[in-house]
């Protein structure tokens, strides 16, 4: 057997529609089918190919209605579900990182970037509404490319 590529995360969270404003409005998945559980939730799928059964999957806690969720996932104390836990973050791919600056902005999202050495990469970590860490990848070329446009922003609004 032979692993070909992760098939989705799962984020269990009180807060669905903060979270689907992260995940839509700063990450550009979109909302797509999702099979009719018995609890809330939503599949968000990148770009428009549903054949992979979505990229993030964002699992609701109803409180007043659990029965659903505790009998096809388990139950999970409230105070747990934030954070990371065992994972430390959750990676994605990306291009145009003027874009995500401004996505972030935007949403009002502090966020750490660095350029790792050797690799080509320029990493934007970034905390999602339940607490995950976000890490979104970019080429490392694209880096001047961002701080002048930054620049350049600054000084026109002078």
């Amino acid at each position: 057997m032979a692993i070909s590529k992760l098939a989705h995360f799962s984020i269990r969270t009180t807060d669905m529609e903060a979270t689907k404003r992260f995940y839509v409005d700063v990450m550009g998945f979109r909302e797509g089918f999702r099979p009719p559980f018995a609890f809330p939730g939503i599949w968000l799928y990148q770009g428009g190919d549903e054949a992979d059964y979505g990229v993030v999957h964002i699992i609701g806690v109803d409180p007043d209605d659990p029965a659903g969720l505790v009998d096809y996932l388990g139950d999970k104390p409230a105070d747990s579900l934030h954070g990371s836990g065992a994972v430390d973050h959750v990676a994605f791919l990306a291009t145009d990182l003027p874009d995500m600056h401004r996505r972030l902005k935007a949403a009002g999202l502090t966020y750490r970037e660095r350029t790792v050495p050797s690799l080509g990469l320029h990493q934007v970590f970034v905390d999602e509404p339940s607490g995950l860490t976000v890490e979104i990848n970019f080429p490392a070329s694209e880096a001047p490319a961002a701080a002048a446009a930054e620049e350049d922003r600054a000084g026109g609004a002078h």
